[in-house]
């Protein structure tokens, strides 16, 4: 049978989703706690994978077993597990799904959760949660500009040198930007995203946002196509992956 997993995870100290040669990474460490609880080796499919330091409030991936476990227990048993190595992973749900399903391929939108601390001082409390930005910030000329990256555009000038995608189209469905007392929180939605794609728009918006450009820059990043003409890359720690909707 096919089991589909919610998982919650704090990236913090994870070298990301994805197993590498040095590292602790998240698949490397549930993927351990199933062969504890199955006694084989079992690959896991996730959804999206998120770099070192991202954090997850709803990632979803997926494996297959033969087992008479009934298949929202497994998450438990997962969890059990989990604990007793320290991760900072957790697993919210586990069902059954259809054969067909594909944590990654059947996903029909992906949205990504952006935090800013927005004030004069830093919090000890959210060092790994959100990027501390002291300088004052307009979140509605930071909203008006987000808007002209709504659509299907050539993002080439919004991904990493390091990216793998085989071309730079992708179509972003929704960018809200909203302040929450100290906070500025971004919301963006997509069916796929380019890699860094989410961290560089924030890192871009920033710079609008505090006036060091002006509102219709994105435009001109936009044709230029160029990752230098976009601006910095915002820190992992203040991104989480919010939901994978089917």
């Amino acid at each position: 049978m096919r089991i589909k997993l919610f998982i919650e995870y704090d990236g913090t100290n994870y070298v990301g989703w994805q197993k590498q040669k040095k590292g602790i990474s998240i698949q490397n460490e549930i993927e351990i706690c199933l062969k504890k609880l199955f006694k084989k080796e079992i690959t896991l499919y996730v959804a999206g994978r998120t770099d070192s330091g991202v954090h997850a409030k709803e990632q979803v991936a997926h494996f297959d077993i033969d087992s008479k476990i009934k298949p929202s227990k497994i998450s438990s048993a997962i969890n059990f597990y989990l604990k007793e190595s320290n991760n900072t992973i957790s697993i919210l749900e586990s069902q059954k799904v259809d054969e067909l399903f594909h944590s990654r391929f059947s996903a029909r939108k992906r949205t990504y959760f952006y935090r800013i601390l927005n004030r004069k001082s830093p919090s000890p409390l959210l060092i790994n949660r959100t990027w501390f930005v002291p300088y004052s910030l307009d979140v509605s000329v930071m909203l008006e500009a987000s808007k002209s990256l709504i659509g299907k555009h050539d993002f080439n000038s919004f991904r990493s040198s390091q990216c793998q995608a085989k071309n730079s189209i992708r179509s972003l469905e929704e960018i809200n930007i909203l302040r929450k007392e100290d906070e500025i929180h971004f919301s963006i939605s997509a069916r796929s995203f380019l890699h860094n794609q989410v961290r560089i728009i924030v890192g871009s918006l920033v710079n609008i946002g505090r006036k060091y450009w002006q509102k219709d820059k994105l435009n001109e990043i936009l044709a230029k196509k160029s990752r230098t003409s976009a601006g910095p890359t915002a820190p992992p720690h203040g991104l989480y992956l919010e939901k994978i909707s089917y």
